[in-house]
């Protein structure tokens, strides 16, 4: 399977509504080969990553999920959510929409990634190999969203259920669905480099303007 690299860089993107259809295990072979070929601080591939297919597993986890959502929506979301509503912002409330729909339906994907990590505060190992278990993904056609809210409100209980080991500083990381998607994928719509980044000094102009996505196009 070959695609171009800025294709996989532009196009991947958090794809929540997916069809149940299985995903082949070369397919799952090749997110989890790529996703131990990441840069690892110092070396030391302080992860482990679990994929769960168990309806029953899933059945369990589940529940959690949701609450862990519903309690983001209560809380730190609460405000962001009615400011949207209120200014009728509907691309913010099409993503809080979207990641409700993952809630609503995380027993249905197909295949989970739970990523653990221990001795890693920042994330710098453990993402970098999620996103290219992510980018992998992408190449076969595969959709993903990377989630964190089941560890970070029902990191115990999940872990629990997922039968990782008491007492070793294993913590869950982020959680990962994967399914074909019902949608296309396209570039998402973001800020302009230029609106977002510094040379040298915060505020000052990064040197240069890219009005447009430069995938794809005859300049890339």
């Amino acid at each position: 399977m070959s695609m171009d690299i800025f294709e996989a860089l532009y196009t991947t993107r958090a794809m929540r509504r997916v069809k149940p259809d299985p995903i082949p295990m070369e397919i799952q072979k090749r997110i989890l080969d790529a996703a131990v070929r990441a840069p690892s601080g110092g070396n030391a591939q302080g992860w482990r990553f679990m994929l769960v297919d168990d309806p029953g597993v899933k059945a369990q986890l589940g529940p959690l999920y949701r609450d862990a959502l519903g309690t983001l929506y209560q809380g730190h979301y609460k405000a962001a959510r009615e400011k949207a509503e209120a200014e009728g912002d509907e691309r913010t409330l099409s993503v809080m929409r979207s990641s409700i729909h993952l809630a609503d339906h995380f027993e249905a994907y197909p295949l989970l990634l739970f990523a653990f990590t221990r001795n890693d505060p920042s994330g710098g190992s453990i993402y970098p190999s999620v996103w290219s278990a992510q980018l992998a993904a992408r190449a076969f056609g595969v959709g993903s969203a990377l989630t964190t809210v089941l560890g970070l409100f029902h990191g115990a209980e999940a872990m629990r259920i997922l039968g990782v080991p008491e007492g070793k500083g294993w913590e869950i990381a982020c959680t990962v669905t994967f399914g074909f998607p019902t949608g296309r994928w396209g570039v998402a719509p973001r800020r302009p480099v230029h609106e977002v980044s510094f040379r040298n000094q915060w505020g000052e102009p990064v040197g240069f303007e890219i009005p447009e996505p430069l995938w794809p196009s005859d300049n890339a």
